[in-house]
């Protein structure tokens, strides 16, 4: 899934993982974003989510995404423009596996996949 309220991004992305054999659903806010899972037929492989969004920030989408039990496992990437290292340090303690940041390539997308196994 891509939470990204641009819409270019989420077809960028989307494309991205298309590639990679992955089926992909997006959502436009944080707050869009928790109604799709529910209503998907199981858990996503991976969640990609932009931190600044309107309605919801990416960093409070990823606290309420791990509060629900059922996504433990399920890895999520932020990918922003935010290039602070506090604020990458805030999303990875906030339980994002992975930091990207824009702008971004193909390639940087699919180093941070093989990192965590989900592409060979």
């Amino acid at each position: 899934m891509v939470i990204d309220d641009s819409r270019a991004i989420r077809m960028i992305l989307g494309r991205t993982f298309s590639q990679h054999g992955y089926e992909v659903s997006t959502a436009g806010t944080g707050r869009e974003a928790p109604e799709l899972l529910k209503a998907a037929p199981s858990s996503p492989n991976l969640v990609l989510v932009d931190w600044n969004m309107p309605e919801m920030s990416g960093l409070e989408f990823v606290k309420a995404f791990r509060a629900d039990p059922r996504y433990n496992d399920v890895p999520l990437m932020m990918v922003t423009t935010e290039t602070e290292i506090d604020q990458m340090v805030r999303a990875l303690e906030t339980s994002a596996n992975e930091y990207v940041m824009k702008p971004f390539t193909d390639d940087i997308i699919a180093d941070k996949l093989r990192v965590r196994g989900l592409v060979q």
